[in-house]
């Protein structure tokens, strides 16, 4: 479990490395990326001995039910997180993104409205725009550091023509995790205004020691009858370029209505991707994230040390994820300027604030889930990109 060591991404069809320059324009060459949510370490040994066993074999045809993966789905929920889950209530997308863009689809029309409490996931946003459907921005307050609910702040932006909830847990950009309280409320605001509640729970196995991350179903059984719940070991394990995501629904009309359309598209997930969860979802899995979060929580020890070093920037303290979401507001720049500085003195990409909707003006947010060495080296290029703050 080396998580320092350098893996080469450049020339690898990555995402992350090998378009920096084209979105960000900061150059391969000699360029840092800390942007897109994944990682640069290896994968845990058990999903690479799963993805092997499956070459070895050398027949990739085609393939049948996938009773061993839903039954892994509801051992990891069960164990990791205190939720029963029923194997029948798991069904496969084509990664988070999709299962966004499918429960927009199924339980919306064109022209309704979706609720997002910002700064969120600046795909939510998208997912609407790209489905014609109306984004209703619902911000949350800042105090002390952290995030909170101002659900009667919400109220009043409601028009009554909202249908869904896109809701994060933890909370991405911030690293957020709910109360069950705060859970609560959400789920008793989705009735209230007769809102399906999607729920958004990808970073759940990334939680740093002192916080529990509680799924909704846990927290809040009542919200079933209009609860869909994502999951997937895509960010936990790093294997995202798989494109397979868990949407889990207890509600059987609700899961009827997906399973439907899954089936109207001839949707089916990979072979080798649903080996390499089976194999991830597991014991010797664990114990592999909970080596991750050790080296996650070094590496925000580091960047957060570092970056609040620097006179007017401020990395919000982290209760999950990997994902360092940085205040810039106290340095009196504008966002052109902090984003010069970052892109062509630091030469590090990172995902701008703005693009997380009302509220992500004055951060940004930076990838903490790679090798030590390149966090330090971060630390270091942001102290020069602002030495004359110091």
């Amino acid at each position: 479990m080396n998580f320092d060591e350098i893996i080469e991404r450049r020339g690898t069809y990555s995402s992350k490395w090998d378009k920096m320059e084209q979105l960000f324009g900061v150059s391969q060459k000699d360029g840092l990326s800390m942007w897109t949510a994944d990682s640069d370490y290896q994968t845990a040994p058990c999903v690479i001995a799963a993805a092997q066993k499956a070459i070895d074999h050398g027949v990739f045809g085609y393939s049948w039910e996938y009773d061993a993966y839903k039954e892994a789905v509801a051992w990891w929920m069960k164990t990791r997180h205190g939720w029963d889950v029923d194997p029948s209530w798991v069904l496969s997308t084509q990664g988070l993104g999709n299962a966004v863009a499918l429960s927009i689809q199924i339980w919306s029309e064109p022209g309704e409205g979706v609720v997002v409490f910002t700064p969120v996931y600046h795909e939510f946003a998208m997912k609407i725009g790209k489905n014609d459907r109306k984004v209703v921005e619902c911000p949350l307050k800042l105090e002390n550091d952290r995030y909170e609910l101002d659900l009667e702040d919400a109220q009043s932006r409601l028009t009554g023509n909202e249908k869904i909830i896109l809701w994060c847990s933890p909370q991405n950009p911030s690293g957020r995790v709910w109360t069950k309280d705060e859970l609560k409320a959400v789920a008793a605001f989705a009735e209230k205004n007769d809102l399906l509640l999607v729920s958004d729970e990808i970073h759940q196995d990334l939680v740093y020691a002192g916080n529990t991350f509680i799924p909704t179903a846990v927290a809040a059984p009542e919200a079933t009858p209009r609860l869909v719940t994502l999951t997937a070991a895509s960010k936990t394990f790093n294997i995202a370029g798989q494109r397979t995501g868990n949407v889990i629904i207890e509600d059987e009309t609700l899961r009827e209505a997906l399973r439907k359309k899954l089936y109207t598209m001839d949707y089916g997930p990979g072979m080798l991707a649903v080996s390499m969860i089976t194999a991830a979802y597991s014991p010797e899995g664990a114990k592999w994230v909970d080596a991750q979060m050790d080296h996650l929580a070094r590496n925000k020890a580091i960047f957060d040390e570092g970056i609040n070093a620097i006179p007017g920037l401020k990395s919000m303290p982290l209760q999950a994820t990997y994902l360092a979401w940085v205040d810039f507001s106290d340095t009196g720049m504008t966002h052109d300027e902090v984003i010069a500085r970052i892109r062509d003195d630091a030469k590090i990409a990172v995902s701008p604030g703005p693009s997380f909707g009302t509220g992500g003006e004055g951060f940004q947010r930076f990838n903490l889930a790679t090798q030590g060495a390149r966090v330090e080296d971060a630390v270091a290029r942001m102290q020069r990109a602002f030495s004359d703050l110091q």
